[in-house]
């Protein structure tokens, strides 16, 4: 095992040398308490800075065993470190002069969920923080007395107050894992009680601006309905009062700008556990919970859309429909059949971003164009079904279609961002009017069990030792949170609204290239069941395949891997 003052002396004496000379400074060195491992250094100072980790044993990080002990827990210590370490390390970024990259000192910034990621990993007996460097250089001229005030007077304040649980605010640890357990807790009682949500009074749901996701300053705080409230005695919060959204048929309505869509796009958060603060921390929501919209120009791959769309006039097989541009109705339909295959037991869905034509036909149509004549079976006439017969459960928001009313278990109304609880006034508004078509025959869940086309081209790279190409594995690129690229195909993921972390993008991609060299000729089921088994044993960084796990990474859900593959 190397040491601090051999990595020392080993900057030294590479001081004004030509910089690819940084490269021999990779490898592991001994810090006393901490490991640090230089993984892979820049080949410019002008290139993306160098990628480092340090290591801390648990027991000379010394955080108490309820950190460890639940999954929960551990993710939420490893959500409080990152963020801790990120602070250390903002004040110490750029404070090393040179060219270009040199002296950034950063860990990935994490969002207002708490989520696992390969950033800051708490298991198999160690704390392991993977940041970046940009290692110093006066032109293209390594500074290695730069890298050696990183190194040595920076980096250690990073682990000593960042890491280690003797100079953390143990009030602060407890906050955190207390969060965390209270926000488990809520979850296993939506199963006990038959709640699809939780929604506390006091959440802030409104979000500060389209571009940020932090609370909205001044906005109005939620508070449940008489009665839909309840009462949950949390093991560290104690008594919480909340709207509890029961299981069945949910309608959310309201006038336009009310609110309607800002309730829905917290639940749709609410599959992911929330910092202190956010004001999203007790609204939690069936983790299987998939928003669904009609998703023009999407891939559909061999899926059964026949619950929703029959008897097409080209011909075509419904129950295994291919295409490459998807029609609002279609892709909807194929949403939520691919949901359904991925085990969600809540659909989420906006009156504003379906399609029109799949949701509802209106009596007037329905006189005008027979049923033979109408390939789509409306939604209407399906939701019903799901939860009766399926136990698929449906939150849906509705501005302008009053049919919905027929079929609803319960309605909320948003007004002016007060919840109002209008069941009873809407069902006194349908007596002595007409009930449209509320069923259709033939219903059937799908089978899934389709199998991903993994082909495509490999890149190769020719070998002059000797004769023939080498084949090399494809080059994953993310594109932002909406895209990324395996090799020369392109996949865009804008319209899986519940992918919220760029990180998790990128792991979709490392996902793709993983299945793509290990599971080829499975269904959509065997490689996300592989690839959850895989993380689970391995950590989430199995899935690059490499010997050095790369930081960035988050843990996607399962229904956004099906989600991923299906449009692959």
């Amino acid at each position: 095992m190397k040491t601090s003052e051999e990595l020392r002396t080993s900057l030294r004496a590479i001081d004004c040398g030509s910089y690819p000379a940084y490269k021999s400074l990779a490898g592991s060195w001994s810090f006393g308490k901490y490991m640090l491992h230089i993984e892979h250094v820049q080949g410019d100072p002008f290139a993306a800075p160098s990628q480092l980790s340090v290591t801390v044993d648990s027991r000379t990080a010394g955080f108490p065993a309820v950190c460890w002990e639940a999954s929960w827990n551990r993710t939420a210590l490893e959500d409080y470190l990152l963020r801790r370490f990120g602070r250390q390390a903002g004040r110490f970024s750029r404070q090393a002069k040179g060219s270009g990259k040199s002296g950034v000192l950063a860990v990935t910034i994490p969002g207002q969920e708490v989520l696992e990621r390969t950033d800051c990993e708490a298991r198999s007996g160690r704390v392991t923080l993977r940041f970046e460097v940009g290692f110093p250089a006066n032109g293209r001229t390594i500074n290695a007395r730069e890298l050696e005030k990183i190194l040595f007077d920076f980096l250690p304040v990073c682990v000593e107050q960042g890491l280690l649980y003797a100079s953390t605010p143990k009030e602060e640890v407890a906050k955190v894992i207390a969060l965390a357990e209270d926000q488990h807790f809520i979850r296993t009682e939506l199963a006990k009680r038959g709640l699809a949500a939780f929604v506390a009074d006091g959440s802030i749901l409104p979000r500060e601006s389209g571009a940020s996701d932090r609370p909205m300053k001044d906005a109005v705080p939620f508070m449940a309905p008489d009665d839909l409230a309840m009462t949950l005695e949390l093991p560290h919060l104690g008594l919480v009062r909340g709207m509890g959204i029961r299981r069945g048929i949910t309608l959310i309505a309201g006038g336009g700008y009310h609110g309607k869509s800002t309730l829905l796009k917290a639940l749709e958060r609410g599959v992911y556990d929330h910092i202190a603060g956010d004001g999203r921390e007790y609204v939690i929501t069936d983790a299987t919970a998939m928003k669904i919209r009609a998703e023009d120009g999407r891939k559909v791959t061999d899926t059964d859309i026949s619950l929703f769309i029959n008897h097409l006039p080209s011909g075509r097989d419904t129950a295994r429909f291919s295409t490459l541009d998807a029609s609002g109705s279609t892709s909807q339909a194929a949403n939520i059949t691919e949901a359904l295959e991925s085990g969600s037991r809540l659909l989420l869905m906006d009156e504003d971003t379906s399609a029109s034509n799949f949701m509802v036909r209106d009596e007037l149509m329905q006189a005008v164009i027979a049923r033979e004549q109408e390939p789509i079976t409306p939604f209407l006439e399906r939701a019903l079904d799901l939860w009766e017969k399926a136990g698929i459960s449906l939150i849906l928001v509705v501005g302008s279609c009053g049919a919905y009313f027929h079929i609803a278990s319960r309605v909320i109304q948003m007004d002016a961002y007060h919840t109002r609880d209008i069941t009873a006034q809407a069902k006194a508004a349908l007596v002595g009017r007409p009930v449209p078509s509320l069923s259709a025959p033939k219903f059937h869940l799908p089978s899934g069990g389709r199998v991903v086309d993994l082909s495509g081209t490999h890149q190769t790279r020719k070998n002059y030792r000797g004769n023939g190409c080498r084949q090399e594995r494809l080059k994953v690129k993310r594109f932002g949170k909406t895209a990324f690229s395996v090799g020369d195909q392109e996949l865009d993921l804008r319209y899986v609204e519940q992918l919220v972390d760029a990180g998790q993008t990128l792991a979709l991609a490392y996902m793709v290239r993983y299945a793509r060299e290990h599971l080829a000729g499975q269904s959509v089921e065997e490689i996300s069941a592989a690839l959850l088994r895989l993380m689970e044993s391995e950590g989430l960084g199995a899935v690059c395949g490499n010997a050095v796990v790369p930081a960035g990474l988050t843990l996607p859900r399962l229904q956004e891997i099906f989600a991923c593959f299906n449009r692959y």
